[in-house]
């Protein structure tokens, strides 16, 4: 990771603490903070204040993750460590990388036995990991989930709303393509992270009444594995009208199929989620026909933020529920990824403002 602060392409050395205080200074977090430090709301929003974050211990908070070596998950890892640096705290990485539940749980409980100050994990697992949640709350120690939820006693889910996502993609499946088998491929099935856009996508297309079947496809949880059986099921499967997925290895894995076989010249549609380097190259170049968004960066960022703010508000602020949202990429805003490095998607580790022009879409 990066120091606290670095120069920008224009040499200007930013501290991440006033890029933290830019990017939120008026929002309702901040506000809050302010509040609590004696600081008007006028104050606030003009700009008019010396405040620090009052002094505090050095948080040490932990994340779990099911495939802790996936490059979605750097953008996300860049955002924890730029609220760690904002906030004054730091963060650990741990996990699984090959989303072993079991794996997981061992992390937690280490984690709750260090005396960790805050744990962020995600959920991939129905039950899996009830009892350390508990565990860890009975000590005292705050848990969120982030990228996959379940509803137990977690105190705050941040991530994408993965059934209705689950929901776009099919009605956009149901746009591409007019009737025919299309294949739905996903790291790996079961997995909360991901199934539920899998069930999504199938309610939406049966919902469609169009005469299109969607078959699920086990890719397995590493990017090289995914893309290997990827390829091979088409090979197998040339009849195919479209090739899907609801995880990012996955739709990079289409990608590269697509180009390798020149299949959007055949008629075959592609598309899926997130925005690893290989599926923003194959939107481009017109192998793909989308992919969505669901801003890995803020599934770092924000929980740290929360619970920062559960600390230092002993436990009065800080949890919320945080929907990362849904946006198609399409051709038509690909350029816009595809020209711009930054640590937001991950593609850059300088930490720097961005500035944008013209009218904003949502």
């Amino acid at each position: 990771m990066t120091d606290s602060s670095d120069p920008n392409d224009n040499g200007i050395d930013i501290g991440r603490r006033r890029i933290l205080h830019g990017a939120l200074g008026g929002g309702a977090t901040l506000a809050t903070m302010a509040a609590g430090m004696g600081i008007s709301p006028a104050a606030l929003a003009a700009g008019k204040h010396d405040a620090q974050l009052p002094d505090h211990p050095n948080y040490k908070f932990v994340f779990v993750n099911h495939v802790t070596t996936n490059p979605f998950f750097v953008p996300t890892q860049y955002g924890a460590a730029d609220a760690c640096a904002a906030f004054g705290c730091s963060y650990q990485w741990t996990g699984s990388q090959t989303s072993e539940p079991r794996e997981m749980v061992n992390a937690m409980h280490a984690a709750i036995s260090s005396g960790a100050d805050g744990i962020a994990v995600a959920l991939v697992d129905q039950s899996a990991f009830n009892a350390p949640i508990d565990r860890a709350l009975k000590a005292g120690i705050p848990v969120v989930s982030y990228n996959a939820d379940v509803d137990n006693d977690r105190l705050a889910y941040i991530g994408q709303k993965l059934f209705d996502a689950g929901k776009a993609l099919g009605e956009r499946i149901v746009q591409e393509v007019d009737s025919g088998d299309v294949v739905g491929f996903i790291a790996t099935p079961g997995q909360l992270n991901i199934q539920p856009r899998m069930n999504g996508a199938k309610a939406a297309i049966e919902a469609s009444g169009k005469d299109i079947t969607l078959h699920q496809v086990a890719s397995g949880p590493t990017v090289n594995e995914e893309f290997n059986r990827i390829e091979s099921f088409y090979l197998g499967h040339r009849d195919i009208k479209g090739m899907f997925a609801v995880d990012a290895g996955s739709t990079e894995g289409i990608a590269k199929t697509m180009k390798k076989h020149g299949l959007a010249d055949k008629g075959i549609k592609g598309g899926g989620f997130d925005m690893l380097p290989g599926t923003l190259d194959g939107i481009e170049a017109g192998d793909l026909s989308f992919t969505i968004d669901q801003q890995p960066y803020m599934q770092g960022f924000m929980p740290v933020t929360e619970l920062f703010l559960y600390k230092v508000s002993g436990g009065l602020s800080g949890m919320a529920n945080i929907n990362t949202g849904l946006k198609f990429v399409t051709k038509d805003n690909v350029g816009q990824y595809l020209n711009t490095k930054s640590r937001f998607e991950g593609n850059s580790n300088k930490q720097k403002v961005l500035s944008r022009s013209g009218p904003i879409s949502s």
